[in-house]
């Protein structure tokens, strides 16, 4: 969510951003209470494979940096022991769980090695490097920005943006949980409770945020299930960085970097990739988890690529779905009349297949029943392509008529008829 309001921040400072916290705070109550959550079930699996193989792809990428040292002036030896910090690092979070799980490993690691580094006054890159910790505890106050309606066409833009992208990541990350756990959230929920959060956010002075796969992941991986995991954690991080923010500011960054590493492993999906996964599934099912892991990966947007990926694994859909139209004949025994046997769905993609599945100039009778007991009529364009199939039969001196549709699609075609009729 930091990648969305960077502009917002570089061209009218951070007034505007706390404004846009509790305004995106806001949209996010309303979409809960309007229902958006249970949207979720519009994202296909391959899209959530990919979403979350691409999170991964981040944060492994987002740590290279911190691994190879680029961009900071590096003492002669420090890379060699930053690296067998990592080492070690990621030796005790995959060794410890061996011996013990009383103890979350990462943890175990952190401590570890951080003593190590005080004890031996090691020259690493440290927590502190990144920037000052506060002190203190922010103070509730109202954004210093105008209350006016320029003020809110600046921030809604970015308001809305940061409402979608955090619910849409809150939201995946919830379902991934769900699946994980065999639970079933109340999506809905996680959206008001997440605009509260965000709302009071705004007025301590903070960015709007939302729910983080990596966190989620490590707080799985190490036990976690409950909602006291997640107030533990806050609670925690309050008292590490009031109480304990001299020792936090001198963790070494390589032994977070082996915590990083652990979540990017973790939260890949091997088995999606595995060769005889993609021998098994389907090409257009590989081609959306793919697409969503690429656009995500390139553009580092998550939104964009679920996007990407729900876009076109509904393009794929419709193009399956639209070649399924069958349509079979039988004409009876006194050669008087023919009667057509319509199944599938017929809409806007399927119409072209539909009008060209009749043979017009071999029909030999003077009336023809279009049958559509098992065919379903979901839109207007479905209802004019019918239409043109009597039309063509008619302009050949054949009576045409639809029998067997159902009452919904029986109100449709009279309503779509009729406004056709009214319009000429």
């Amino acid at each position: 969510m930091a990648l969305v309001i960077v502009p917002l921040v570089a061209e009218y400072g951070t007034g505007y951003l706390f404004a846009a916290t509790v305004l995106a705070g806001l949209l996010q109550i309303g979409f809960g209470y309007l229902g958006v959550g249970t949207l979720m079930r519009f994202i296909p699996r391959t899209v959530m494979v990919g979403f979350v193989n691409a999170l991964a792809i981040l944060i492994f990428l987002a740590q290279i940096p911190h691994i190879l040292l680029t961009g900071e002036d590096v003492e002669p030896g420090e890379l060699q022991m930053n690296l067998l910090f990592i080492a070690i690092g990621l030796g005790i979070i995959y060794g410890l769980p061996r011996l013990t799980k009383a103890i979350p490993s990462p943890l175990v690691a952190i401590v570890v090695l951080s003593v190590a580094a005080i004890v031996f006054d090691l020259h690493l890159p440290t927590v502190g490097d990144m920037g000052a910790l506060p002190s203190t505890l922010p103070l509730p106050g109202v954004p210093d920005v105008p209350l006016s309606f320029a003020t809110l066409q600046i921030i809604l833009p970015f308001a809305i943006t940061l409402a979608l992208v955090g619910l849409l990541e809150s939201l995946l990350t919830a379902q991934l949980l769900d699946d994980l756990t065999d639970s079933d959230s109340d999506k809905n929920q996680e959206s008001r409770g997440q605009g509260i959060a965000n709302v009071a956010t705004g007025f301590l002075g903070g960015m709007a945020g939302c729910a983080m796969i990596g966190q989620s992941m490590i707080n799985y991986r190490t036990g976690g299930r409950t909602r006291l995991s997640t107030l533990a954690s806050g609670v925690f991080l309050i008292i590490l960085v009031l109480v304990l923010g001299d020792f936090v500011s001198q963790i070494p960054m390589g032994v977070l970097v082996a915590v990083m590493i652990m979540v990017s492993i973790g939260t890949f999906n091997w088995g999606s990739v595995m060769p005889e996964t993609l021998r098994r599934m389907p090409r257009p099912e590989t081609l959306v988890m793919l697409v969503t892991v690429a656009v995500t990966v390139l553009t580092e947007n998550l939104a964009y690529g679920v996007g990407a990926g729900v876009t076109l694994s509904a393009v794929l859909f419709v193009r399956h779905v639209s070649h399924v139209v069958r349509v079979t004949s039988v004409v009876d025994p006194d050669n008087v009349e023919r009667l057509y046997d319509v199944s599938g769905e017929l809409f806007f993609a399927s119409t072209n297949d539909l009008v060209h599945s009749f043979d017009y100039d071999a029909v030999r009778v003077n009336r023809v029943e279009i049958d559509l007991s098992n065919a379903r009529i979901w839109d207007t364009s479905a209802v004019v392509a019918l239409d043109a199939v009597v039309a063509k039969f008619a302009d050949r001196g054949i009576s045409a008529h639809l029998v067997g549709l159902n009452r919904h699609a029986e109100r449709l075609h009279q309503s779509t008829s009729s406004r056709l009729s009214d319009g000429h």
